[in-house]
C-alpha cells in the first residue's frame, strides 16, 4: 500500500525561512559580542605577559627597559623595549639572534645585513583585532625600504616630549622607587595600533617623530604633532585626546586607542591590566606621571 507524501507548501516554506531569518538576526549580535569580548581578553592577556616580562626585566636589571638607547657605548642602539623583553618571554633563541646581529652590524636600519628579528612575528605583541600586525611590511623610510613587523602596544613615556615623567622613554632607567604616585596609578604601556602609513609602531627598532621613540615604541598622553610630511599635516599641532580612531586615520598615531569598542587596555606599573573607557581621557595625564619628578638615567 502506497502512502502519499506531502511536501511543504510555499506558505509553510516562507514561514520557516522567516523564522530562521529572525533567529539569525537575534543570534548574530550575540556572536559579534562574544568575538569582541574574546579579542579584548586576548589583548589583556598579551599585556599581562608583557607587563610581567617588564617586571622581570626590572628585577634582573634594577630598572624597566628604555624606549631605546643610543650612545657610543650602547651595544644595541635603537633597539625597542619590546625586543629587549624577549629573554623574559621565553624567547632566548630570538634574543641570542639579536645579540649576534648587533655584533655583526650595529646599524639595525641597514638593508645590507638584515637583523633577523626585524621582520619576525611575535604573537604577544599582536592584538587580533588589527590584521596589519599579523604580517611583515616593506616600508620606505629613512631613505631605504625596511622590511618590518608592527606591534599593538606602546610604552608610556609620560605626558609630553622632554618632560620624562613616564616610565619608558629614551635612555630611561626608571625603577619602582622612582614612582611616587603609586604603581597602581602609573601607566606602563597601552594599546595603539600602528600608524596608517606604517611609519610608526615597529616592533624591533624605531626613532619616532622626535628622535626619542615617540609614536614608534612609546607614546605620550598629550602627544604633540612634530611630523611635517604626509597626512599628518592636517592633524593640527595637538595635544590629542584619548579617543577612538581607525587604521586609515593618520591622526590616530598621536594617541592611545584600540579597535575594541569604547576604550583600550592598559598595563599599570603594579602589574595589573585594566580596560579604560574613552571617557577617562581626563585622568590619563595624571595616571602617566610620577608626581612631576623627572627620572635621571642611571649610568650603566
Amino acid at each position: 500500500q502506497c502512502t502519499e507524501r506531502h511536501g511543504f507548501t510555499h506558505i509553510e516554506l516562507i514561514v520557516v525561512l522567516g523564522i530562521l531569518a529572525i533567529l539569525m538576526g537575534l543570534l548574530l549580535p550575540a556572536v559579534v559580542k562574544v568575538r569582541a569580548a574574546a579579542s579584548r581578553m586576548s589583548c589583556q592577556s598579551n599585556l599581562r605577559q608583557l607587563n610581567l616580562a617588564a617586571h622581570h626585566h626590572h628585577d634582573s636589571n634594577e630598572k624597566f627597559p628604555p624606549a631605546f638607547k643610543y650612545n657610543a657605548k650602547e651595544p644595541y642602539p635603537f633597539l625597542n623595549w619590546s625586543a629587549r623583553l624577549l629573554p623574559y618571554l621565553d624567547q632566548d633563541a630570538a634574543w641570542a639572534e639579536v645579540v649576534a646581529d648587533y655584533k655583526l652590524n650595529r646599524n639595525p636600519f641597514s638593508t645590507t645585513k638584515l637583523h633577523i628579528n626585524k621582520d619576525r612575528l611575535f604573537k604577544l605583541y599582536q592584538c587580533p583585532t588589527d590584521w596589519r600586525v599579523g604580517t611583515a611590511w616593506t616600508v620606505t623610510t629613512l631613505g631605504s625600504p625596511q622590511h618590518v613587523t608592527m606591534m599593538s602596544y606602546l610604552g608610556n613615556a609620560g605626558t609630553v616630549t622632554g618632560k620624562k615623567d613616564g616610565v619608558i622613554y629614551r635612555d630611561s632607567a626608571v625603577t619602582l622607587v622612582h614612582i611616587k604616585d603609586g604603581t597602581s596609578n602609573t601607566l606602563l604601556m597601552g594599546e595603539r595600533p600602528p600608524s596608517a602609513d606604517l611609519r610608526f609602531g615597529w616592533f624591533y627598532v624605531g626613532v619616532g617623530q622626535d628622535g626619542n621613540g615617540a609614536m614608534d615604541s612609546v607614546l605620550h598622553t598629550r602627544e604633540k604633532n612634530l611630523v611635517v610630511y604626509g597626512g599628518y599635516k592636517s592633524c593640527g599641532s595637538g595635544p590629542f585626546p584619548f579617543g577612538p580612531s581607525d587604521e586609515d586615520d593618520p591622526c590616530g598615531a598621536f594617541h592611545y586607542w584600540s579597535d575594541h569598542t569604547g576604550g583600550a587596555n592598559f598595563a599599570f606599573a603594579d602589574g595589573s591590566v585594566k580596560f579604560l573607557s574613552y571617557s577617562a581621557d581626563a585622568i590619563l595625564p595624571a595616571l602617566s606621571t610620577r608626581n612631576g619628578r623627572e627620572v635621571v638615567a642611571v649610568p650603566d
